[in-house]
């Protein structure tokens, strides 16, 4: 057996395809037996991976609890939950790594010897506040959560200072920040010349609103290609944006990448784009990992007026904010890129790669599981 003290990661998502979660993982493997539970294959670097068959969801709640403000038996009956805690209720860890709020109250239940540690990816809260059901019914209930169950963990991380702050004015708990950095990788600022290439990759989500970028790069004077690499999370909506962008002889909608492979293929253009207008609360908020992704890639950027975004976009000198969320502001920057703006903005994101690298900006989590570890 080994000596090794063995933490639990625990996330109600598909971990291997987790950039967030695999960082973890990948950064605890060096000191610790890693056990994950979650959805999906076993991850690479792990000592054992508990599945949680994938139809059973986190985000699925059951509609007569949540009317009833019966918030227990609402988490209690959560499908991932009542699949995984028989599983992991006979299981002895020394600490748990609890990743999103829907995991926090299972954790704290399995007793770790060291504790548990909470990582918030988002503002909970304020995940679908775009929809007025979800506001009047889950809201309360995720606010029940946070206000119950993270101030009894005995550590918490977040995304952005800005999301650190809110949870601590509203729920009176204080959360380091872990930005979403990627691994540090070894590439250069490639060459750039006309026409200047564009590239989006992410998740495809209506509410995303990817249309006004493919809408901006066809309606610029300045010569520009996009490419966006999209996860089908939303197929119809992915069928959408490949009817509309079908003869273009500017944008492509592509499939997704492999993780592994996806900042050396983002290193083949010039200037990563994400405009995500703020349709809820956490999109206004958001710190995404493609940003870090684009720097890693060696990649100018280029964002809308997003408070997180746009704050380390202008810090950096990493590339351009657009003045509002409209298809046309966007153009309007796009218009106005020539290869040498461009070639400073590659530059730049070379200077800030190791800073805004995952070996930089992950301590705060392996400090605190040592932590929790110790006292176990």
């Amino acid at each position: 057996m080994s000596a090794r003290p063995t933490v639990l990661v625990l996330s109600f998502s598909i971990i291997a395809a987790d950039a967030r979660v695999l960082k973890q993982v990948r950064l605890l493997a060096s000191d610790f037996d890693v056990v994950t539970c979650g959805h999906g294959p076993q991850p690479e670097g792990t000592v054992e991976h508990i599945e949680v068959p994938v139809e059973h969801q986190a985000w699925v709640k059951d509609p007569r609890w949540l009317l009833l403000r019966q918030y227990r038996r609402v988490y209690r009956t959560n499908p991932a939950v009542a699949y995984a805690r028989p599983l992991l209720k006979r299981r002895r860890f020394d600490v748990v790594l609890a990743d999103d709020i829907e995991t926090v109250p299972l954790a704290l239940d399995l007793a770790p010897l060291g504790g548990v540690h909470a990582d918030l990816h988002e503002y909970a809260p304020g995940q679908r506040s775009e929809l007025r059901r979800w506001r009047w019914f889950v809201r309360p209930y995720v606010r029940w959560l946070c206000r119950r169950f993270v101030p009894q963990a005995a550590s918490v991380t977040t995304v952005g200072p800005s999301i650190a702050e809110r949870f601590r004015r509203e729920f009176g708990f204080s959360a380091e920040v872990v930005m979403n950095a990627a691994p540090l990788a070894d590439h250069a600022p490639g060459t750039v010349t006309e026409p200047i290439r564009l590239v989006h990759s992410g998740i495809a989500q209506a509410n995303r609103h990817l249309e006004l970028m493919i809408e901006a790069v066809e309606n610029a004077a300045r010569p520009v290609t996009l490419d966006l690499f999209l996860m089908a999370n939303d197929q119809d909506y992915v069928d959408r944006l490949t009817t509309m962008t079908a003869g273009s002889a500017r944008v492509r909608v592509r499939g997704p990448v492999p993780y592994n492979e996806l900042v050396t293929t983002l290193n083949g253009y010039d200037v990563g784009v994400f405009l995500l207008p703020p349709v809820n609360e956490n999109y206004r908020w958001a710190l995404p990992n493609k940003l870090f992704d684009f720097v890693q890639a060696r990649l100018g950027v280029i964002v809308g007026p997003s408070v997180e975004m746009a704050k380390l976009v202008r810090e950096h000198g990493l590339g351009a904010v657009t003045e509002g969320f409209t298809a046309q502001d966007l153009t309007h920057v796009i218009n106005g890129l020539t290869p040498q703006l461009v070639r400073g903005w590659r530059q730049a994101a070379d200077a800030a790669a190791r800073e805004l690298s995952a070996e930089e900006q992950s301590g705060p989590w392996l400090e605190a599981i040592r932590r929790l570890a110790a006292r176990g």
